[in-house]
């Protein structure tokens, strides 16, 4: 079972959970959600414990409260407190979606961190027709509406057999979500459309895996390749893309995982 922790400092509170008891540290940066990860802290532990012997893993949530104008690089400063104060660093670190997005400003700013990084379904900078479903988003948790927005999230995300398959569970779900919890992922929603971190890439100076999706509804594949763009000339970096998974590619292909190992060990 997944341990919960919360990491506490004089500027804020952010739980995460560990598992595993390897020689390796790997942390997962997840992507914006509308209610905290740590709900399903087994359920990701369950995913990842063929690598338990190997890694110790830690997932972290956004900090608790989330102040209005809460920014890309705001969570990546506190993100990289909360691994300081744990002891962490030279991690290997993957970052999905929003979560990619974290982890590159980590590395850009903090690379004593990060010794291998892994980005899935991201982005550096978002064009405006990249930002119209986060406009529709934003809407739907501003008006309150939980369900509206748990249905719409749940088809942008994921194929259409996946998103029929949960349904009926985004519903259910959608009913213990708070007015804290949608107004919280008002902020963090609004912060991917301001991200513009595209000129400090040539900064990462670890190896990189950017693992895209043709069909991604979210963020289009257009999001990957300008990574890969400001990338492909170093022999570090590393570009694989999926066609039928969706946006949620990290949550969906069956061999995503083993990619984003064989990277990381990868000439070790």
């Amino acid at each position: 079972m997944a341990e919960l922790g919360c990491v506490k400092t004089k500027d804020f509170e952010m739980d995460y959970c560990k598992f595993g008891h390897g020689d390796k540290i790997f942390v997962i940066l997840p992507g914006l959600t509308v209610q905290s990860v740590m709900g399903a802290a087994d359920a990701i532990e369950g995913s990842y414990n063929t690598k338990a012997d190997e890694y110790t893993t830690y997932v972290f949530d956004r900090i608790k409260v989330v102040p209005e104008g809460y920014a890309i690089e705001d969570m990546a400063r506190d993100t990289a407190d909360a691994m300081k104060e744990l002891g962490l660093k030279d991690v290997y670190m993957f970052g999905a979606s929003q979560g990619g997005m974290i982890a590159m400003v980590i590395a850009m700013e903090y690379p004593e961190l990060v010794k291998k990084l892994a980005l899935g379904s991201t982005s550096s900078h978002l064009q405006p027709q990249q930002q119209a479903v986060f406009d529709k988003w934003i809407s739907l948790a501003e008006a309150k509406d939980a369900q509206g927005l748990y249905q719409e999230f749940g088809k942008e995300i994921y194929p259409e057999n996946v998103y029929e398959q949960f349904k009926d569970y985004f519903n259910d779900v959608s009913k213990t979500v708070t007015d804290a919890e949608l107004k919280k992922f008002v902020i963090l929603a609004k912060s991917i459309k301001k991200i513009n971190v595209t000129d400090g890439l040539k900064k990462i100076n670890c190896p990189v895996l950017a693992l895209g999706v043709y069909e991604d509804a979210v963020l289009d594949s257009d999001a990957t390749m300008e990574i890969a763009e400001e990338l492909d000339y170093r022999p570090d970096f590393k570009l694989y893309m999926y066609i039928g998974y969706g946006h949620a590619a990290f949550d969906t292909a069956p061999d995503y995982r083993k990619r984003v190992f064989e990277f990381y060990e990868e000439n070790e």
